[in-house]
C-alpha cells in the first residue's frame, strides 16, 4: 500500500519474555550485519516490558504502545484489556504511516497484535516466528495471511495454517556461535572444575532454587567443581540469605548472581546445566551441546514448558523432572546420576547438539526479505 523507499524500513516486534524478545534481537543484529542500517530499523513493544530495556541497551530504535497480555477469564478486566489492545493498534497505525514500513516480523506474544493488525489494514506483509512446540494464540491466529511463518520444532507445524511453513529453529545470539568454552571459562575466571549452571529465568524459579541447596551442600568446596546460580532477581535475597546461614560465608567455587547479564558465557562454561524449559532457553542449551536436567515451569501458558523439555527427552538429548516431583532429594540424585555416568553425560551432550539450529537467524532474514516485494 505505501511507496517503496529506495531503503527498505523493517519493523520487528515481539516481547514480555526473553523467549520472545532474544530471537527478536538476533534477527536485528544479523539484519545490521547485513547492513542494513540502524536508522531503518523499528523494534515495536510496550515500554513497560522488558524488551525496552534490551532494546535501549542495543542502541534500537523502540517505538512503544500500550499493550498486553490478555487476560485468561471472562471478566471486566477483559474488556479493558480490549479497549487497550484497540488503543495500541490505533497508535501503531500512526507508526506505520510515519515510517511506512515495507515488512513486519514479529516473534510472538500479545505486544505483536497491534502491529500485525496494522500489517493486515495496510497490507504490509508480515513474517512470523514462534519458539514453542505449541504455537501461541497470536501466531495462529495470524499464520494463514503471513508471507511465512517460522518454526523452531518439526511438531509445532501441526497447529499452524499456511502454506510456507519453515521449520529453522530458534535464533540464538551470535555468541554462541563464536566463543569456545575455553573463551568463556577464562573471561569468568572459572577453571577445569566441572561446573553445573542452576537457572530459572531472569526473575527465577522457587522450585529449582528450593531444590537446590543439597547440591550446593554436597559440593560446596569440593575440589574439581564449580556451580554458578542464577537465582532471579525476586529470589536472590532469600537464597542468598540461607546460604550465608548454612556455610557462615559464601563457597569458595560458588558463584552467586541474581542474573547473569552474559548468560552465554555461563552457559558455554558449563558441563550441566538445571534449567525451566522456556523454547530459548533449550536452543541455547542446545547450541552449548549441553547436558540438562529440565523442570518445566507447571502455569506456562497451554503447558508449552513441559511440551518442549518432552520433545528434547523423547530425543534422548535431557532428563526431566516434574515440578511437583522436584526437592532436594529427587534433583540431588539425578544430578549425581549425571556426574557419575559419564556415558550418559555424552550421550546426552551429543544429541542435545543434533537438535541445535544454528543458523536460524540467517534463514529467517533471507525469509523476511523475500517478504518484501
Amino acid at each position: 500500500m505505501f511507496n517503496k523507499n529506495k531503503e527498505k524500513i523493517y519493523f520487528i516486534t515481539g516481547g514480555g519474555t526473553g523467549g520472545h524478545i532474544y530471537p527478536a534481537v538476533s534477527v536485528i543484529n544479523t539484519l545490521l550485519d547485513a547492513k542494513v542500517e540502524n536508522k531503518n530499523i523499528f523494534y515495536l513493544g510496550n515500554r513497560k516490558n522488558m524488551e525496552y530495556e534490551i532494546a535501549r541497551k542495543h542502541g534500537y530504535n523502540f517505538l512503544s504502545h500500550g499493550a498486553k497480555g490478555m487476560p485468561r477469564k471472562a471478566s471486566l478486566r477483559f474488556i479493558f484489556w480490549l479497549f487497550g489492545l484497540l488503543a495500541s493498534t490505533l497508535k501503531t497505525c500512526f507508526y506505520f504511516l510515519e515510517y511506512r514500513p515495507d515488512v513486519v516480523f514479529a516473534t510472538g506474544g500479545y505486544v505483536c497484535a497491534p502491529a500485525l493488525f496494522c500489517a493486515l489494514f495496510f497490507r504490509i506483509p508480515y513474517v512470523l516466528h514462534d519458539c514453542d512446540i505449541q504455537p501461541g494464540i497470536v501466531t495462529r491466529f495470524f499464520a494463514p495471511f503471513a508471507s511465512s511463518v517460522s518454526l523452531a520444532f518439526e511438531g509445532a507445524k501441526k497447529y499452524i495454517k499456511s502454506k510456507n511453513i519453515y521449520v529453522n529453529g530458534n535464533p540464538i545470539r551470535q555468541e554462541f556461535k563464536t566463543i569456545s568454552k575455553k573463551q568463556a571459562r577464562e573471561e569468568l575466571s572459572l577453571k577445569d572444575d566441572f561446573t553445573i549452571l542452576i537457572m530459572g529465568g531472569s526473575l527465577g524459579a522457587r522450585t529449582i532454587n528450593n531444590s537446590s541447596f543439597k547440591i550446593l551442600k554436597e559440593y560446596a568446596n569440593k575440589e574439581g567443581f564449580k556451580i554458578l546460580w542464577q537465582t532471579g532477581k525476586k529470589n536472590f535475597d532469600e537464597v542468598t540469605k540461607k546460604i550465608l546461614e548454612e556455610f557462615q560465608g559464601l563457597p569458595d567455587n560458588l558463584v552467586l548472581q541474581p542474573y547473569f547479564d552474559k548468560m552465554y558465557l555461563a552457559l558455554l562454561s558449563s558441563d550441566l546445566v538445571v534449567s525451566r524449559s522456556g523454547s530459548l532457553s533449550l536452543s541455547e542449551i542446545c547450541a552449548c551441546s549441553l547436558p540438562s536436567i529440565l523442570i518445566p515451569y507447571p502455569y506456562a501458558s497451554q503447558n508449552h514448558q513441559y511440551k518442549n523439555a518432552k520433545n528434547l527427552v523423547d530425543n534422548n538429548a535431557a532428563l526431566l523432572i516434574e515440578d511437583k516431583d522436584c526437592n532436594d532429594e529427587t534433583l540431588f540424585d539425578m544430578v549425581n546420576k549425571l556426574i557419575s555416568d559419564k556415558a550418559l553425560l555424552s550421550d546426552l551432550s551429543y544429541n542435545a547438539y543434533k537438535q541445535a539450529k544454528l543458523n536460524s537467524a540467517e534463514q529467517i532474514v533471507e525469509q523476511i526479505n523475500k517478504a518484501i516485494k
